[in-house]
């Protein structure tokens, strides 16, 4: 058999088997060159598996997540001030209520009219901030217990005032102060920079909250505290 590449040649002898191998291969390929070399099949690279983590389930896990849950000592503080203002207000309206008779709401509408009598229902209902069915309804139950009553303008018959009942005013004259409430009294009394700058925080509160109920903005906030007592 002959071989060659370029002017070169190689003679091997196809039957001569006594010659070793190793000398075989590499005169043969030597003279053949790596252009006629067989060709290696490579393995393709693989990925490097990625390091499984063991789970941790012991005690260490378990602080960590406690850790995660644990308010901060800024919320915590905040939080505290909420519950305070929720409890002294609401044990205000239930010292009223027990000592008058009448809810703080109701306290509310009568000293209003007191200082104001013979209020439309749409202008007591501004004065509380408070929905115009609401404040209709604050008056409806006043009206049957007789602590206020309601009178039509002579001139025009669509038009109707209410007055408080000297009983209404003797529940007025003895109230505890503030008759409007703890919270709506200490916000009063506030610099209007600090309500400024409360307002823009709470608001930034409700929308991280994201839940928003536009119906008890509009409800006193005694009957609220009702409600959730119930």
């Amino acid at each position: 058999m002959h071989y060659s590449r370029g002017n070169q040649k190689c003679t091997v002898r196809s039957k001569i088997f006594v010659i070793r191998s190793s000398y075989r291969y590499s005169s043969t390929f030597n003279c053949l060159g790596p252009k006629h070399m067989p060709r290696q099949k490579t393995a393709a690279p693989q990925p490097d598996a990625a390091p499984t983590q063991k789970r941790n389930s012991g005690p260490s896990a378990k602080k960590a997540n406690q850790r995660g849950n644990q308010l901060t000592p800024g919320v915590v503080a905040v939080l505290m001030q909420f519950r305070e203002l929720f409890k002294i207000s609401a044990q205000h309206f239930q010292h009223i209520e027990a000592d008058l008779g009448v809810s703080g709401s109701q306290l509310w509408a009568m000293s209003e009219l007191q200082a104001k009598p013979g209020m439309k229902i749409s202008e007591l209902a501004s004065a509380l901030s408070i929905h115009l069915s609401t404040a209709s309804n604050l008056l409806d139950k006043l009206e049957k217990t007789k602590l206020i009553r309601r009178e039509r303008a002579d001139v025009d018959q669509r038009v109707v005032r209410v007055y408080l009942t000297e009983e209404g005013n003797a529940i007025v004259d003895k109230a505890p102060k503030p008759v409007h409430g703890i919270i709506p009294e200490a916000l009063s009394n506030l610099p209007a920079e600090t309500l400024d700058r409360m307002h823009v925080d709470l608001e930034t509160l409700l929308q991280t909250i994201g839940v928003r109920d536009r119906s008890a903005a509009l409800t006193p906030l005694a009957e609220l505290q009702r409600r959730t007592q119930v």
